[in-house]
């Protein structure tokens, strides 16, 4: 898996795999022509921005995740947006909690990279309280996701992690051991029904966000095929 598996590599890497990799990534940006596309200079950017989480250079991580953004917004290239807003979450900075509820919005919005969006659905966990329901919520969606738009093998790999964080959650929420509590954990929860844990997931992006939106979400919404 790419996205799940780089967070936890940006983690454990050597700081001097992850320089070389950005020098050789400096270089290449450096000859780019003049005539270059914006979303092309992004995509480089936003790979740069990666990289600077690996070598704790947060500040500017942020700032070159934070430009590329409406780059990838002005040019709906949704997933790269949502990439944007990951690399701004791990940069750790004021706003770094409202640009991972505005990536789970455009994740779960858009058709993107379900691995991708599942990354941002496990920040959620990691970030919660161990009583709140806004974990299992979360893992919930993040199972929903993985079996809507997942295909062969990775469906199969994302699906079982889906599933860990699930078992992870109940076990922390509820100190759920046995299959007959989760499956009773589950139904008192409402978690098996989308309509409903879909709308309590979006009072957590609420949270997460609060006034601090950097797109109209309604004009979004507007356009999309079904409102």
């Amino acid at each position: 898996m790419e996205y799940l598996d780089e967070n936890a590599m940006l983690g454990n890497s050597d700081d001097a795999n992850i320089e070389s990799q950005l020098i050789a990534l400096e270089d290449r940006y450096k000859e780019l022509p003049a005539d270059v596309s914006a979303i092309d200079k992004a995509f480089m950017e936003l790979q740069m921005a990666r990289l600077m989480i690996g070598l704790d250079r947060k500040d500017e991580s942020w700032a070159m995740a934070r430009k590329v953004l409406d780059v990838f917004l002005q040019s709906q290239d949704w997933e790269k947006a949502v990439d944007a807003c990951d690399v701004m979450f791990l940069a750790e900075q004021d706003g770094s909690i409202s640009a991972l509820g505005q990536g789970i919005w455009l994740a779960v919005t858009y058709p993107i990279d379900p691995e991708l969006t599942v990354a941002l659905l496990q920040h959620v966990i990691d970030e919660t309280p161990d009583d709140a329901d806004g974990a299992a919520v979360a893992a919930a969606t993040a199972a929903y996701i993985t079996e809507l738009r997942a295909e062969g093998k990775k469906k199969d790999n994302l699906m079982f992690f889906a599933n860990q964080m699930l078992g992870q959650v109940s076990r922390r929420h509820s100190d759920i051991e046995t299959q007959e509590q989760f499956d009773h954990w589950i139904e008192k929860m409402e978690l098996n029904d989308p309509e409903k844990f879909l709308i309590r997931l979006r009072n957590v992006v609420d949270v997460l966000v609060q006034d601090d939106w950097w797109f109209d979400r309604e004009s979004l919404q507007q356009a999309l095929p079904v409102n």
